[in-house]
């Protein structure tokens, strides 16, 4: 039996990266998944790639009414939802003095408050069935500080959130915990100006992580493997803040 088998999921941000490998192992898992993402073509193509198991919809996290319509689509063709992985983000190296207000807003309206919004939206769906498994994608950068203002300030706030939401929905069958990836090999950290191999001498392994070490973990939270797990921060950097 695979891990997900029966269980519905939706992957924000699953176009591609992190979100993108998620879903492919949640596929392989067994599990009927659902991305979404604000880059069509590359979302479609993603979902195209795995198959009749994996679903796309356009979405943009920061929209409440986005929310409602996945939501809806979703119990209309599956009738329920049992992982929500909230992976969407955006990554900017702003010091205090740099970031405009614009700069905050965007950073906060998708690193957070999409997140706020998910957690909301998919609540009662998944407590009808009294159970599921809420993923929240946060950074060692929620765990100490960084020069980057927005962007740390927001992963602090996901794992305060989480830790709220699993109180309150424990109750209800409900596992919310949060995920603390450090350097990924990918696109979005390459961007940021800073060397990978430089970074990698700061970590004790002495490497970068890829995608999939990340995305494994968030696997094993979906899965009933980690029944008993709640209102915990998983911590994937290499020894990073060893």
């Amino acid at each position: 039996m695979n891990r997900l088998d029966g269980k519905v999921a939706l992957i924000t941000g699953g176009a591609a990266g992190q979100g993108a490998k998620e879903a492919e192992l949640f596929v392989s898992a067994g599990a009927q998944v659902i991305i979404t993402d604000v880059n069509t073509d590359l979302g479609q193509e993603t979902a195209n790639a795995l198959g009749d198991a994996c679903q796309f919809m356009h979405h943009d996290v920061a929209d409440p009414s986005g929310w409602g319509r996945v939501m809806q689509e979703i119990e209309s063709r599956h009738g329920r939802l049992d992982v929500l992985v909230n992976n969407a983000g955006i990554f900017k190296v702003l010091t205090l003095e740099d970031t405009s207000l614009d700069d905050w807003n965007q950073t906060v309206g998708i690193n957070q408050t999409g997140i706020f919004l998910g957690m909301k939206a998919a609540a009662p769906l998944m407590r009808q069935n009294k159970a599921g498994s809420i993923i929240n994608i946060s950074s060692v950068a929620g765990l100490w500080g960084a020069k980057a203002h927005a962007y740390c300030a927001t992963k602090w706030a996901i794992r305060g959130m989480s830790k709220s939401a699993a109180n309150e929905l424990g109750p209800h069958g409900i596992r919310v915990n949060s995920v603390h990836p450090g350097y990924i090999d990918t696109p979005m950290l390459a961007g940021h100006g800073v060397p990978l191999k430089d970074l990698a001498a700061k970590v004790p392994l002495r490497r970068l992580s890829d995608v999939e070490e990340v995305a494994k973990v968030v696997l094993f939270l979906a899965s009933d493997d980690a029944s008993y797990c709640t209102g915990q921060e998983f911590i994937v950097d290499g020894g990073l803040r060893a």
